[in-house]
């Protein structure tokens, strides 16, 4: 099971249409290069690792033991996939020591080196990544030579394998390895891994679970074999609704994606910071974790599928699936049959053409001083202090303290009526006097607190028009519909033509 907690991002770019990348960026990949010869540049690599997928709940998986087995590897590359994501736990007891000096077994080394041959012989290019090191998030200062201990041993046994093995230092810093540490671990993990391989690429991750809310706080190193991977799973709502390890999922069961132009619109804003730090930095970007869990309707996860593939190829990104042969998987192996919806959606099928819909307006905000047209300000903790105030016809929070949780300094308009099934867009103009993250979200005014739908926003210096579209799960005549604006610093935000609208297939 892939858990996740995500991380909302990323663009509007022109789009030249399917055809004109989709030979650059799926073509079967170049013969792996024998040791010792010259390593190609990260722009090649990553165009040559194309359409790719995650071998997920195999070897990072402590809860369901399994190994990747030869046949794995002949599937994946059968299916024209042209490389493949190994997430590797390798922090538990019985794989390293954790104590110096952090020997990892060798047994399990030899397993891993094994899997990779393996993907190697069906010329699939290879990521091998340190997943799910839970004792790291939780103690990082404490457990950094660790890390760094386990980097070494590992690059020192791929070190003579060809430019088509690839390392990713870890798979979605959190916890107490924040942005600022994630920053200084990479560097060092960097420079470990460079003693021994100097030219092989390397995978930087992001902090904060894996998504661009953290981009802004990105340091890359100069150093011309890196690739910036980004996880994407939104909305959140529709790709983990039903997902057991995710707090509150089954209240979404039933949401939709109905791929509608809104509906790209709002993938193409995420990514749009992504794209534009990768031309300021010259790095290429590649899509380590996409995809949406089988409690969704299979309709919708054909069409979210297919429309993330084609649209990241048409911005040059590489990317790999999650996953193959579990809960997100292509490939069930206990009946040995392939989801050929999904299989197609990502490997064959064209983009379609987005869904026609037509919108009935319900709410439309007028800000007039001192008028806040339903909307209060609350300050839900004593770490945290904002005042509201209404200027030539908006909304400006000014924020005194900013408070250890986002939720605690609330923009919140009670008595929002949702409805099971209908889907809706609001869409808000918004600025800040610096670069800050907000919330939206749709949420139960009375315990247990449900968040019907949600998603994080970057808001700029610049004025801009944002949009959120989501489908509702539950009925509820008294939604709070709020923006929480709590520990993302004390710049002022200001709100204006906050709009809500129906939207109808």
């Amino acid at each position: 099971m892939k858990k996740v907690f995500v991380v909302f991002y990323l663009l509007p770019l022109i789009i030249c249409g399917y055809a004109c990348n989709k030979n650059a960026i799926a073509q079967a990949p170049e013969k792996p290069q024998q040791p010792g010869t010259e390593f190609a540049a990260a722009a090649t690599i990553n165009q040559r690792l194309g359409r790719g997928i995650n071998l997920g709940n195999t070897w990072e998986s402590s809860w369901d033991k399994k190994e990747s087995t030869p046949a794995d590897f002949e599937k994946i590359a059968a299916k024209g996939f042209t490389s493949v994501r190994l997430p590797i736990r390798w922090e538990m007891p019985d794989r390293t020591q954790f104590t110096p000096p952090y020997t990892i077994n060798n047994t399990f080394l030899n397993k891993i080196k094994s899997a990779v041959d393996d993907a190697l012989k069906n010329k699939l290019h290879v990521i091998i990544n340190m997943h799910h090191h839970d004792s790291l998030y939780a103690r990082p200062d404490e457990l950094k030579p660790m890390f760094l201990a386990q980097w070494k041993q590992i690059a020192a046994v791929f070190k003579n394998y060809p430019d088509s093995l690839l390392f990713e230092v870890l798979n979605e810093p959190h916890g107490n390895l924040d942005a600022g540490r994630w920053n200084n671990f990479f560097a060092e993990a960097l420079q470990t891994i460079r003693e021994t391989n100097p030219k092989r690429t390397v995978l930087l991750g992001l902090a904060e679970w894996g998504g661009v809310s953290a981009l802004g706080k990105l340091s890359v190193p100069q150093d011309e074999h890196l690739i910036l991977t980004i996880h994407y799973y939104n909305p959140f709502h529709f790709t983990h609704q039903g997902a057991s390890w995710t707090a509150g999922s089954d209240a979404w069961l039933g949401t939709r994606w109905r791929d509608t132009e809104l509906d790209r619109q709002e993938v193409k804003d995420d990514f749009k910071a992504a794209i534009e730090f990768a031309k300021t930095k010259s790095i290429p970007i590649n899509v380590g974790e996409f995809g949406a869990y089988s409690t969704a309707d299979m309709d919708s996860r054909i069409k979210w599928t297919r429309f993330m593939a084609r649209y990241f190829e048409q911005q040059q990104f590489s990317w790999n699936y999650w996953e193959f042969n579990s809960g997100f998987g292509i490939y069930d192996p206990a009946k040995n049959t392939y989801n050929t919806g999904l299989v197609n959606a990502l490997t064959a099928d064209a983009m379609a053409a987005p869904t026609p819909v037509t919108f009935i307006n319900l709410y439309t905000s007028n800000f007039l001083n001192p008028q806040a047209d339903g909307w209060r300000l609350y300050n839900n903790d004593a770490s945290a202090s904002s005042t509201l105030g209404i200027t030539n016809g908006k909304a400006v929070i000014t924020i005194a303290s900013q408070g250890t949780q986002t939720w605690y300094i609330q923009l919140i308009r009670a008595n929002t009526s949702i409805e099971t099934g209908k889907t809706y867009r609001l869409t808000f103009n918004a600025t800040s006097d610096s670069n800050r993250n907000i919330s939206l979200a749709f949420q139960q005014s009375s315990t247990p607190w449900l968040v019907y739908g949600s998603k994080q926003f970057g808001i700029t210096k610049n004025e801009e028009n944002y949009q959120y579209v989501f489908t509702a799960a539950s009925t509820d005549a008294k939604t709070n519909l709020l923006f929480s604006l709590g520990k993302n610093g004390l710049a002022p935000v200001t709100l204006s033509n906050i709009k809500l609208e129906e939207i109808r297939f």
